[in-house]
């Protein structure tokens, strides 16, 4: 598919591009925010899994604007750098490590986040049950972090698949919120099993220690124990996004002298990167053997005269 293909396909993709945002996603969050003000009174933010940067450039248009008196501090975590953003600090690290905790809240000046974010996904293999499973394990672990992070009645926002395990999921997550929707953005495909969970005031249970929860074997696999065994709860389920925005399923027309854009900010190392060069490397070896293979043959047909 073409690059001009995908702007006519995609409005969100375009728009992006047009509105310098570095993903799509953006929008994700700017309709789940229109919807249920999710912004409003936040000041410390984590967005983890954060690259390419989509997500924290809408919180630091929104939460940091130093000329109008916002000075939100907005921390983005990611294993991969990315472009800097004005307003973002950025911490490269593994989200399930105690270390990076510790950075996210040294960054905060050790005060605690009004709000966890989290746009990040494993990479998919489309064997449905499989790429569920990895992806609750991955909120799962956002939520591990999310615990030590938040300040009590703070918020917490992630990707989610909705399968067979989803039930299960929010149970886990109403165990720490009082508040657990479903929601679903207009950019967001219809036919994608992605859905947004928004957690509201975060509420710890008694004896909770942030220090003794920075790592845990033991509570990492208690929290990743959502098996068919574990009781579900249904949550509401909300649509995000103004009338007015464009339909993630449709294709809209673009005008006959429309000028694709280059991507906003391309990463700096990205893992399809490293996975091409090794992917050549493996050419250029097996190239170096074919060809010293026909040579061991054509010394063998001259051998052989």
């Amino acid at each position: 598919m073409g690059r001009l293909s995908k702007d006519k396909r995609d409005a969100y993709y375009r728009e992006a591009k047009k509105e310098g945002y570095r993903a799509r996603s953006a929008f994700k969050l700017l309709q789940i925010d229109h919807t249920l003000d999710l912004l409003s009174g936040v000041h410390n933010v984590a967005d983890l899994c954060a690259a390419p940067g989509g997500w924290s450039q809408v919180l630091a248009k929104r939460l940091y604007r130093p000329a109008e008196g916002l000075t939100g501090r907005i921390v983005a975590v990611d294993r991969y750098e990315m472009q800097p953003i004005e307003g973002v600090v950025q911490v490269t690290g593994d989200i399930t490590h105690a270390s990076t905790a510790q950075d996210i809240i040294k960054n905060f000046d050790g005060e605690h986040a009004d709000l966890v974010v989290c746009d990040g996904a494993p990479d998919m293999t489309f064997r449905v049950d499989f790429d569920e499973h990895v992806q609750h394990q991955l909120v799962l672990s956002q939520l591990h972090l999310a615990t030590v992070l938040l300040r009590s009645g703070g918020a917490f926002v992630s990707k989610i698949f909705r399968g067979a395990g989803v039930c299960q999921v929010y149970a886990m997550l109403q165990r720490w919120f009082g508040d657990v929707v479903c929601c679903k953005p207009k950019a967001s495909r219809h036919a994608s099993h992605e859905v947004f969970v928004v957690c509201r005031d975060f509420a710890p249970p008694p004896g909770f220690d942030r220090n003794t929860a920075l790592y845990s074997t033991e509570r990492h696999e208690e929290l990743a124990d959502v098996g068919s065994g574990m009781p579900g709860n249904a949550v509401r389920f909300i649509a995000c996004g103004a009338e007015n925005e464009p339909d993630s399923t449709r294709s809209y027309p673009v005008d006959k002298n429309h000028t694709v854009l280059d991507p906003v900010a391309p990463p700096i190392a990205a893992p399809y990167k490293e996975a091409i060069r090794t992917k050549r490397g493996q050419e250029v070896s097996l190239a170096a053997v074919s060809k010293s293979a026909k040579e061991v043959c054509n010394i063998a047909e001259l051998s052989s005269c």
